[in-house]
């Protein structure tokens, strides 16, 4: 099983190189609700702080909230048990550059919502050791949990984002909404994952 997921990335990635959806690029060329806020219909428009006052998100899927993840030491990792905190729900792999284009980002964020109930979650797509992981994230400085994606969750993702590859996140906001989706890695990607992080932790 070891390199499962990342086989299935690399190949899905290969057979789609005409598309518009490609695996560990800096940015995905075409994107259709896929970046930014998300409204109660999965488009993308564009978010007022009064619409999200009042709750004009989509509930995020029972299958991204209630899959039994696993973290570093084989615990269960369900983003559910994170209610009342904003959560950002990553993808990813070490193999995979955008993945770490993203970190210190994600390191920076979390360092500064920490004590104000918000938490990054990294999901390892692949099955990679907990050696290798841990000693990834001790390289990469990595000050977020960490844990594996169960196929229901790479799934789940995959049905929300369009993108058969990685790096994707998801925004949560801390009644279980679906308040951000964000695909393909890169600075503008990154800077509206940033803004809409800033946002949610503004309206509590």
């Amino acid at each position: 099983m070891k390199n499962l997921y990342k086989n299935l990335f690399l190949f899905v990635a290969l057979s789609v190189t005409f598309s518009s959806f490609t695996a560990c690029k800096n940015s995905v060329s075409s994107q259709k609700a896929t970046n930014g806020d998300v409204s109660a219909n999965n488009t993308a428009p564009t978010t007022t702080n009064t619409e999200v006052a009042a709750g004009n998100y989509p509930a995020a899927p029972d299958a991204v909230l209630q899959t039994e993840n696993k973290d570093l030491d084989g615990n269960p990792l369900r983003i559910a048990d994170y209610k009342g905190k904003v959560v950002l729900v990553n993808l990813w792999a070490t193999w995979c550059g955008p993945c770490r284009g993203e970190m210190p980002h994600f390191i920076e964020m979390q360092d500064k919502y920490r004590d104000l109930g918000f938490e990054v979650v990294g999901l390892d797509v692949d099955e990679e050791s907990v050696d290798e992981i841990n000693t990834f994230a001790k390289q990469m400085k990595l000050n977020y949990k960490l844990g594996y994606a169960d196929q229901k969750m790479v799934s789940a993702f995959i049905k929300i984002t369009k993108l058969q590859g990685i790096p994707q996140t998801l925004l949560i906001n801390r009644d279980g909404q679906l308040i951000g989706v964000f695909s393909g890695g890169g600075q503008k990607v990154i800077n509206q994952m940033k803004e809409a992080v800033d946002k949610a932790m503004a309206n509590g």
